[in-house]
Parts: structure tokens; sequence; C-alpha cells
């Protein structure tokens, strides 16, 4: 059958293969550290985990600039481990949650954090602050059969070489098996998903010229240039 047109696909280069992981959804967890929930002041200590989604084609892999977005004069950055789903689950149990993930990543969800709080305010949907192009630069994806499972380990975020976000992912208060689960029993889950899994505390503004930075711990480091708007 004829298309008119059609698009791109998205893909994530994988560590130690020629393959690409090609990307179907993004989901991200809301508030999953107890210090940046403090440091928002935004939201109970012991809500259940809530998502939210960005567009596929907002993941920016192996960009040397993220454009300054439009539309905000607060514009931040979270640094997040990546969940990259391999298997189809629905309504999976807690215990057997991580057989459906095929590896890991480093990501950024970059925020109109004006936009967000703007939005949540009048209690409107989150996608003008959160879902905008360019929103989910994303590095390479690990397989977690060479890495294991990333359960615990440090996880940070530098601008222009200046440490802004540092933490640990033992921290999160619903760990990745959890938020699988959790996440399942709402959508089904398939491979070329992508799970977004929380920031810790030290989000912050970023600037045309800044120089992002952001590590977990035994995964390849995801470095970017804050460009200038696109017009």
């Amino acid at each position: 059958m004829a298309v008119l047109f059609a698009p791109d696909p998205t893909t994530l280069p994988v560590i130690g293969s020629e393959d690409r992981f090609p990307v179907r959804r993004v989901y991200c967890v809301g508030r999953n550290y107890l210090d940046h929930i403090r440091e928002m002041k935004e939201g109970s200590e012991r809500d259940l985990p809530f998502f939210f989604q960005k567009p596929a084609d907002a993941v920016a892999s192996e960009k040397a600039a993220i454009s300054y977005p439009s539309q905000t004069s607060d514009f931040q950055h979270e640094v997040e481990l990546v969940v990259a789903i391999g298997s189809t689950a629905v309504d999976i149990p807690v215990e057997r949650a991580l057989e459906v993930v095929y590896g890991y990543g480093v990501g950024v969800d970059l925020t109109r954090r004006d936009r967000q709080r703007e939005s949540f305010r009048k209690g409107l949907p989150w996608e003008i602050g959160k879902s905008f192009d360019q929103s989910a630069p994303c590095g390479p994806i690990h397989p977690a059969d060479k890495v294991g499972h990333l359960l615990a380990g440090a996880i940070m975020l530098e601008v222009n070489g200046t440490t802004r976000q540092k933490g640990d992912l033992s921290q999160m208060i619903w760990n990745t098996p959890e938020i699988i689960a959790h996440l399942s029993a709402s959508y089904r889950l398939a491979p070329g998903d992508l799970i977004m899994t929380g920031t810790p505390a030290g989000v912050g503004p970023l600037v045309p010229g800044d120089r992002v930075t952001a590590s977990v711990e035994k995964l390849t480091p995801l470095s970017f240039l804050i460009g200038p708007m696109e017009r």
C-alpha cells in the first residue's frame, strides 16, 4: 500500500553491536526521588508512581547540540536512568518485571519549567512543558546481559563542568521492577519502549552555550551543547 510519506524512524545505538534500538514509545515517571519532590515542593512523598509520555521523535540521539526551545524563560535539566524494553509485558508482576528489560541508557528530561508549573496550577496536561522537540536526549543502550540490572549506582549531571545533580539509583521511591509492574497494569509495554525513571534533586536552568554531561554508573555518558533557539 502506498503512503504519502514515511517519517524517519527514531533509533538509538546499541553498545557492542551494529544493531540499533528502534523507539516505539517514551514513558516518563514523575517525582521518583524524595529529594526532588522536596525541592519542587509539589506532591506527596507517598504517592503511587504516575506517568506521562513524550513522542518518540523527541528522543535526540547523537546530537551535538540541542536547540533552546521556544515559549520558555526557564529551561531546565533532569538526568534520568532510561530503561529499554525488549519484550511485551501486560500486568507483569514485580518479581518478573526485569525479564522484559533489554538494556539501559542515560537520558535527560528537558523541561520548560515555567510552562509545566503553569499547567500544574491550572490542572492542565503537562505536554507543553515536557513533550516538545528534542526534549529527551538519550545516550546509547547497554544490553542488560552485558551490564546487569542497575538497581543502585551513581547518577549525576554536570553543566559546564560543575556538578548540578548527584544521587544514587537506590534512592528511587519506586525502583525499576516496580515501575515496570505499575506501568504494565495500565499500558501494553512492547519492544522499543523507553522508560525514563525520574530525577534526583538539583534540577536547574540551562542557557544557550551550556555544555551538559549526564552519567549513570556503568553506562556511557551523554553529552550535548545547548544551542540557540531555532527560528
